[in-house]
């Protein structure tokens, strides 16, 4: 059965990071294969997992709609005579990237002017079958809960809520928790992870978490050895395992997949 983990919270939280050595845990000691959504328009999880991209679905979604607006045919086939069903899930096919375990979907630019409500449940649809391909499924939202509100995976098993070590991330971080029984989604576990904390919890951070409720499932420590890779663009992926930051989600993984 495939486990679904997604991770939210606001922009600069260090998100990214966090989905890279998650998924290299599950590369280097979990079974099964991995497919990793990149869900935030910039677009940087193919970046820190060393591959490239060439098209995203955002991309396939704006082609579908200006082939379907130039013909003027908006219950005709697509190319080839296919069913629009069948084009979008060639497309998304041919739009996955394919790694060592690990796959890559891309969900590109958000959408422009226009009706998208046909295409994104086409798209839900042939993503919502993609994912049961996999053991385990990571997605890297964007800023916000967006992607997760547009019901980008149907269900989630753990949802990571990762914050700095700021007040006002805490607090961002609790009004997402808030919106998740209105998601129309199906989300089991919610966490909080402090991310690039610098020595001991400050007294004042850990009375915040505490008036939210919400569950602190572990702090990752700011890491120097982040530095030579983010400066030179080495994946993050390839982050020596006995680093700091890979060992603290190391531990997450194993509480939150026990």
């Amino acid at each position: 059965m495939t486990k679904t983990i997604a991770l939210a919270g606001k922009g600069g939280t260090g998100k990214t990071t966090i989905s890279a050595c998650l998924i290299r845990y599950l590369l280097e000691e979990k079974g099964g294969a991995v497919l990793a959504i990149d869900a935030d328009p910039a677009t940087n999880l193919n970046l820190v997992l060393g591959m490239e991209v060439e098209q995203t679905i955002g991309d396939i979604r704006e082609d579908m709609l200006d082939m379907v607006h130039s013909s003027g045919a908006l219950a005709g086939s697509m190319p080839g005579g296919m069913s629009k069903q069948d084009y979008l899930d060639y497309q998304v096919q041919m739009s996955l990237v394919e790694g060592n375990r690990v796959d890559l979907l891309v969900m590109g630019r958000p959408e422009g002017p226009g009706c998208y409500c046909a295409a994104n449940q086409m798209l839900r649809v042939i993503v919502d079958r993609l994912n049961k391909q996999y053991d385990y499924v990571v997605v890297d939202n964007e800023a916000g809960m967006e992607h997760l509100s547009r019901r980008t995976t149907r269900d989630v098993d753990v949802l990571l809520l990762v914050t700095d070590p700021t007040q006002r991330g805490v607090i961002t971080a609790q009004r997402m928790a808030e919106m998740v029984p209105g998601l129309e989604i199906g989300v089991g576990s919610v966490y909080l992870i402090v991310n690039r904390l610098r020595g001991e919890m400050p007294p004042s951070l850990a009375a915040a978490i505490e008036s939210t409720g919400l569950n602190l499932v572990a702090t990752v420590p700011e890491d120097p050895a982040m530095a030579e890779f983010e400066f030179t663009g080495r994946p993050l992926i390839e982050l020596p395992l006995e680093t700091d930051v890979y060992q603290a989600v190391r531990q997450i993984a194993e509480k939150i997949l026990s």
